[in-house]
């Protein structure tokens, strides 16, 4: 390729296209590696980042029921939530092994929107399953324990530890 004022017998211009080839070259060269390294960044930032949580997953202090209180973890389970109690206080504050550590007080709350969540809960002192409702707010958790439906309700308010 001859450039204005150039002939072919001109010995410069055979220099002059493999300069423009070879710069064309390196532009592309230069571009390539700069994608690939935008391209790993990204994939090591997507990685890196944890999944958001959902408000309910943590650990929840109960309120006192029958002179005790306890750290209940709520975790996924399924397509739903359960929680499992974790750790047993005595109304003062002093730790203890209760028998209903490890078990399981909130089962299978499938969030239904908004912070709100349905499914089972077990009161320890009464051995009993009700129908449960759990709403999250926040540093704060409402859980309802139900009969006749879900029109007669008993509600507890549990504060976020972790």
């Amino acid at each position: 390729m001859h450039g204005p004022g150039q002939n072919a017998t001109d010995p410069t211009s055979d220099l002059i296209e493999t300069a423009t080839v070879a710069q064309g070259d390196a532009y592309f060269r230069e571009r390539d590696e700069m994608m690939r390294i935008l391209k790993t960044t990204a994939a090591l930032v997507v990685l890196a980042t944890p999944a958001l949580a959902d408000p309910a997953e943590g650990v929840w202090q109960t309120e006192v029921d029958d002179g005790a209180f306890a750290y209940v973890t709520i975790a996924p389970c399924d397509a739903a939530f359960c929680g499992t109690i974790s750790r047993t206080f005595k109304d003062g504050g002093t730790e203890y092994t209760s028998e209903n550590k490890g078990k399981q007080i909130v089962i299978g709350m499938a969030p239904v929107g908004d912070g709100n969540y349905e499914g089972q809960v077990w009161r320890p002192s009464n051995n009993k399953i009700y129908v449960g409702k759990m709403s999250v707010s926040g540093d704060a958790l409402t859980l309802k324990g139900c009969v006749a439906g879900g029109l007669i309700c008993s509600a507890q308010g549990w504060a976020r530890v972790q």
